[in-house]
């Protein structure tokens, strides 16, 4: 039987969204405290959520994603209870914690829905838990009084997380050529979500910056996918979901404007990947499914979207051998490190100043799972 030893919970920790029509600007408020933006900006971006109902799609994919993880536990025979927490809406941090030690959980390790290392992908999620147990009374200069946190690696590079892509992208030519496009020539268009330069520079500390933690397993995807499709298939990197003030340059290219780009030079077919989400949420479902499907029938293209990992079943058994591993970490032992790409496996403790929001300004605020609570 696997050992799941020393921990005694899993932590499924998300972002969260609005579930109804009067959740989303308490929500929109959840996730700019802080920016001084009033509640009329925020009626103005909530009409994303309120075109489909005013319900994020998140919640239900991780409950979903919760039962694809304790049906692959119980299969595996390791008795560990799953609990699910987000920073922006209920179950919030606190919620999770109280569940946690209702359950009689002494070390919980915290699975982020998030694949990739950048302050938004990783360290405000630790940062929440910090600030959580702090307003709780259970954290010291050492770290957590109460239950105790460990986290599993940003997993971009896990095999079970490339496979399931690679998986969904296949399909997704399959999808083309069912359509009347041209499968044989159209281009891969890799989307995620864009973050601003300074978050960029800052994410350079876990190993490397998010969108070279992109560009590698992209490439390391196009591959795959090529042999399964029986050649060279062309790629490239575009996100999506930029937000703040345009002084402020982010990541680009934005995928609408490749779109239009690639399409003033002749393409006609393109399959887009949304490889920095795991599952189908609001990013995926307005800025993709509805904006960039849009963008590309203006311009006469045949577009098709890949699905997300979701709950695929090589993402939530890689998942569940991320646990395992992180486990084997905690008890001394040397780990089965698996990574593909140019790329090594990342630390599961992570670096003092890793991912601040910005280039080395620390903020003073703790963050768990790291060297330092407070760098």
């Amino acid at each position: 039987m696997a050992n799941a030893l020393p921990y005694d919970a899993l932590l499924l920790y998300s972002f969260g969204g609005p579930n109804e029509p009067a959740d989303v600007v308490p929500f929109l408020r959840n996730v700019t405290a802080g920016k001084g933006i009033p509640d009329s900006r925020l009626e103005e971006v909530g009409e994303h959520y309120y075109g489909f109902g005013g319900k994020s799609p998140i919640n239900e994919q991780n409950l979903a994603l919760k039962a694809a993880l304790e049906a692959e536990l119980a299969a595996r025979g390791i008795d560990l209870p799953v609990v699910w927490g987000n920073r922006n809406w209920a179950p919030y941090t606190d919620d999770a914690i109280t569940e946690l030690e209702s359950i009689g959980a002494r070390r919980a390790v915290a699975l982020v829905t998030s694949a990739y290392s950048s302050y938004s992908g990783c360290r405000q999620y630790r940062e929440d838990l910090a600030v959580v147990l702090d307003k709780r009374g259970q954290l010291d200069e050492t770290g957590s009084t109460g239950v105790q946190f460990d986290k599993i690696r940003s997993y971009f590079n896990h095999p079970g997380f490339v496979q399931a892509n690679v998986d969904a992208i296949v399909e997704a030519f399959g999808d083309l050529a069912a359509k009347g496009g041209d499968a044989s020539a159209a281009r891969l268009m890799f989307v995620t979500h864009s973050i601003p330069d300074t978050m960029e520079a800052a994410s350079r500390i876990s190993g490397a910056t998010y969108s070279a933690q992109h560009l590698d397993v992209g490439a390391e995807i196009a591959v795959r996918v090529g042999r399964e499709l029986g050649r060279e298939v062309e790629w490239e990197l575009s996100y999506c979901s930029r937000s703040g003030p345009p002084s402020q340059p982010w990541l680009e290219p934005d995928v609408n404007d490749l779109l239009t780009e690639r399409a003033g030079e002749g393409l006609r077919d393109v399959v887009l990947s949304p490889i920095g989400f795991v599952s189908d949420h609001m990013e995926v479902a307005y800025d993709l499914d509805t904006e960039a499907m849009e963008t590309a029938t203006e311009l006469g293209m045949n577009a098709v979207r890949a699905g997300t990992v979701g709950t695929r079943a090589p993402f939530v058994e890689g998942l569940v051998d991320l646990l395992l591993e992180r486990a084997a970490i905690a008890r001394g032992e040397d780990p089965d490190e698996r990574a593909v790409g140019s790329l090594p496996a990342f630390r599961s403790v992570c670096a003092p100043g890793c991912c601040l929001r910005r280039d080395a300004e620390p903020t003073g605020v703790p963050a768990l799972c790291s060297g330092d609570l407070y760098s």
